[in-house]
Order: structure tokens, then C-alpha cells, then sequence
């Protein structure tokens, strides 16, 4: 209880003495909130997106298969379905139909797929909330589309995807098999690719190669590739965010090495009337500890909450270019909070604890001269 007491004592005293230089200090916990609010920003982002990711994934097949020619994708013969059927340990191959449409009216391209949970009228779709943005011509809820041979289809809007996945559906279009058939020109008996299902995940890699060396012109993509991909994805579309933290961390430290090259005069002599008074070097490195602390949890607290707001209730508008990743169709979503105490102690420890332990550096080379040395130099 005594040393309680005594600590408060100490917090008493190093927040009056802040208060006396109040107009310092206030500029000081500025600049410092800031550089806490741009590095909590980057790591609470980082940990939401990387969430987004695994969220968006947890559905994706284990395996795809997909045939190259002339070392492209190219449609797949429906045939080559049988012979990966027979191989042990798969359950399912099912094909897939899907590409991209570019739009001269919007100058975006569009995702057309043929999903399992699609239209099943061959004059109808479902388009995700982008599509609905940025299409330009749509009358009567209807899209018209230009077909590979130049024919013109039009299609009735029956649906929206929901817009809690927009990140991956803004440029979504669903079709029925005919329809994708007839706009494209792919013929029967042809898909995409091939979604393959495995019994143990484990043999993913083993049933890989069987299939390349049964079809020698196919090319098994993993799930984990896919994840890969996506974590590429998002390391090139936070590039500006590297750079933002890069600049943040550079600023802290020269803050710090600002603020460890010496103290104020004001300071000094303070320093000098309390050893003069009879207060030991602990007492003087106490004192600057609780005013580090006072300073830190300051800036610290109220960047943090700006740094949530910023992040999961405005969406992020200070990275939204750099993040968003389309030249045109921008998709609209909000993230969802993941915050641990793993990203608190990232942020604890790369911004409160250097700045409370140098202020003590020039306090204690300060507080071990003779009190008549300091004295005499004002």
C-alpha cells in the first residue's frame, strides 16, 4: 500500500509538471498520436483483410483443374472429366464456366460465371452491387450484352449478390449454361475448368501428379496456390499502406532520437532544484517514467480508437485507392473487426515502450551531474 501511494505521488507530480508546459506537450502527444494512429491503421487492416481472405476461401475446392495450350488456359474437353474420376481418393469433379466481358460503355471488365446457385432461365442474371454501379446502360433492369458473333442478348436482372462479399462479387455476373454458351461461343461439351474434391486433403499433392501424368496437358492448381495467389493479391494492392508504415516508423524514430538528444533548459533546472532539494537519481528517473507513461497512454488510447473508426466503421479512405485494386469497377465493403491483443501489443510495444524508456536516457545523464554544475549553467 506504501508504494502505491508513492507511485501516485510521483503521477501527481509529473502531470502537474506537464500541465505547466501544457502547450509543449499537447503539440507533443499530437504528433505522437498520429504516428500510433498510422501504424495501428496498417496492422488492423493487415489482420481484417488477411480474415477477408481466408473467409472468402473457406468454400474454394481443393484442387482445380484446368488445360493449357501453347502454355495458356484453354477450354477443357468435358471427356477428360472420366479419367480424373477414376482416379483414387476423388469423389467429384464438377466443370465450371466462367470469363471476362469488357463493357465499352463502363471501360471495365466483367466476371460471367455459371454458378450453382445462378439463374436458371436463360433470360435472366444476377450481378453483384458493382455491376449495378457502373454499367451505364442499364434500362428496365436489363443489361444488354454483344455476343461473340456480334448478336445482341438482352438479360432481365432477377437478383443482387450480397453485398457483405462484395469484395470478391462487385464484378459478378451470373448466367444460366445456355446463355454463358451463347454469348461466348463456348461449344457443348467444353468448360472452363474442373473443380476436383478429394476425400483426404493431404493427398491433394500425390493426385496432382496422377492427373498430370494420366492428362499431360492439364495443370492441377492446389487451394493452398490459390491462397498464395490471393496473399500476392493483397501484399501488391497494400503497397502504398508498406510505404505509409515505412514512413511512420521512420518518424517515430527520428522523433525519438529528437527527443533522447537532450532536455529542455526549463527542464534542466527543474532537474537541478529537485536533486538540490535532496531527490535521489531514482526519483528523478521515476518521475520522468510516469511522465513518459502519462504523455504515452495519452496519444496512445485515443489513436487506437481512431485507428478502429478509421478502419472498420469509414472503411478505410486513407488506403481506399491503394487497396480497392480496379481502375474502374471500385467495390464498396466494409470490413469486419479482427483485433487481438497480439496487434495491441505490436502497437504497445513499437511506440510506448522506446519512447518511455528514451526519455529517461537524457533525464538520468542529467540527474547524475552535481546539482551546482546544472545550476550554475542558467
Amino acid at each position: 500500500m506504501q508504494w502505491i501511494s508513492r507511485q501516485s505521488y510521483f503521477l501527481d507530480y509529473a502531470l502537474s509538471s506537464l500541465l505547466r508546459r501544457k502547450w509543449k506537450n499537447f503539440s507533443l502527444i499530437f504528433i505522437y498520436g498520429l504516428i500510433i494512429f498510422m501504424i495501428s491503421s496498417v496492422l488492423f487492416f493487415s489482420e481484417a483483410i488477411r480474415k477477408e481472405a481466408e473467409f472468402i476461401l473457406e468454400d474454394a475446392p481443393p484442387m482445380i483443374v484446368q488445360r493449357i495450350l501453347a502454355g495458356r488456359h484453354e477450354l477443357i474437353p468435358e471427356t477428360y472429366m472420366t479419367q480424373i474420376q477414376e482416379i483414387r481418393g476423388i469423389y467429384k469433379v464438377t466443370p465450371r464456366l466462367w470469363g471476362y466481358y469488357y463493357h465499352p460503355a463502363s471501360k471495365a471488365n466483367y466476371t460471367i460465371m455459371v454458378g450453382n446457385n445462378g439463374p436458371q432461365n436463360d433470360d435472366e442474371i444476377t450481378i453483384g452491387n458493382g455491376v449495378l454501379r457502373t454499367w451505364g446502360t442499364i434500362s428496365d433492369n436489363q443489361l444488354f450484352f454483344k455476343a461473340y458473333d456480334g448478336e445482341t442478348i438482352v438479360l432481365n436482372i432477377t437478383d443482387t449478390l450480397d453485398a457483405s462479399a462484395e469484395l470478391v462479387s462487385s464484378d459478378l455476373i451470373l448466367v444460366s449454361e445456355s446463355t454463358f454458351r451463347r454469348l461466348f461461343g463456348v461449344p457443348e461439351g467444353f468448360s472452363t475448368d474442373f473443380e476436383v474434391h478429394i476425400r483426404n486433403l493431404s493427398e491433394c499433392p500425390v493426385i496432382a501428379d496422377k492427373i498430370v501424368r494420366i492428362l499431360p496437358d492439364t495443370r492441377p492448381i492446389l487451394k493452398e496456390e490459390i491462397e498464395r495467389t490471393y496473399a500476392s493479391l493483397f501484399d501488391w494492392r497494400s503497397g502504398y499502406i508498406i510505404v505509409l508504415l515505412s514512413g511512420a516508423v521512420l518518424a517515430f524514430f527520428i522523433f525519438a532520437w529528437d527527443k533522447a538528444t537532450g532536455l529542455s533548459a526549463e527542464e534542466k533546472a527543474e532537474i537541478g532544484i529537485l536533486k538540490a532539494l535532496g531527490w535521489d537519481t531514482s526519483d528523478i528517473l521515476l518521475l520522468k517514467f510516469w511522465e513518459g507513461i502519462a504523455i504515452c497512454f495519452t496519444a496512445f488510447v485515443p489513436a487506437v480508437i481512431g485507428a478502429y473508426i478509421h478502419i472498420f466503421l469509414a472503411s478505410a479512405p486513407l488506403f481506399e485507392h491503394a487497396l480497392k485494386g480496379w481502375s474502374i469497377l471500385y467495390p464498396e465493403f466494409q470490413l469486419n473487426p479482427h483485433i487481438n491483443a497480439y496487434q495491441l501489443g505490436v502497437v504497445f510495444a513499437l511506440t510506448v515502450l522506446p519512447y518511455t524508456l528514451i526519455t529517461i536516457i537524457p533525464a538520468w545523464r542529467v540527474s547524475t551531474t552535481d546539482p551546482d554544475t546544472v545550476m550554475r549553467q542558467f
